[in-house]
């Protein structure tokens, strides 16, 4: 198992610094990473300095919280792109779900899926806000929107990815669309475990230290 290829190498905190970014980056290319996540004002940066490698530039839409409206959604999706984002991850609106709207969460979740121009689509459902019914609904409203990816958290509420979590997630999705494992992989067991629960994906920003073998205590 090539565990690096499951690994989004991530840092999105406010206080990120462009030294900061630019280390994630040559961390990405150097352990071939499958992408770098970081907030829509690196992604600039990141494309270019992604040119060279096998490593997509991914970033963040309507995050951490999820409740911006879809149209800004989408233009923050489209700018993205524009600015050479290959993968997009959009925070579902959880208040819209919480609430029985669910035409509401599947044409907000359609809208940043349209203006991503066809490119990679995971939908972050913040799985620690919701309910078991609430999980299984919301990767539902996900794939009928279009998406490529379900994603388990932000890493900014109350917790992160379980292993119960992502083995619901892929029950629920099954072949239809891909799961990511975010904001609870801090070693090499952790991944595994993840990755045999159904994840695709583990958004992390431990990926160094979990490839080497190292335990890492809280983070993302």
């Amino acid at each position: 198992m090539k565990l690096n290829k499951y690994i989004d190498h991530t840092l999105l905190k406010a206080e990120s610094t462009q030294v900061q970014i630019e280390q994630l980056l040559d961390e990405a290319k150097q352990h071939h990473f499958a992408s770098v996540c970081v907030n829509p004002t690196w992604v600039g940066l990141a494309a270019e300095r992604q040119k060279a490698s096998d490593v997509k530039v991914c970033t963040v839409v309507g995050f951490p919280l999820g409740a911006n409206t879809s149209a800004v959604k989408a233009f923050e999706a489209k700018e993205a792109v524009a600015a050479g984002a290959d993968e997009i991850d959009m925070v579902m609106n959880i208040g819209l779900l919480k609430s029985g709207c669910f035409q509401a969460v599947e044409e907000d979740i359609a809208a940043v899926v349209a203006a991503s121009g066809g490119k990679l689509v995971k939908v972050i459902i913040e799985t620690c806000l919701l309910t078991e019914e609430e999980k299984v609904k919301a990767c539902q409203l996900a794939v009928a929107a279009g998406a490529d990816f379900v994603k388990t958290s932000t890493g900014f509420s109350t917790g992160g990815a379980t292993v119960a979590d992502v083995a619901l997630m892929r029950q629920t999705v099954g072949d239809k669309a891909g799961v990511k494992a975010a904001g609870g992989a801090r070693s090499y067991t952790d991944a595994q475990a993840f990755i045999e629960a159904g994840a695709t994906r583990i958004g992390t920003s431990s990926g160094v230290a979990i490839l080497k073998g190292e335990k890492v205590d809280g983070g993302y």
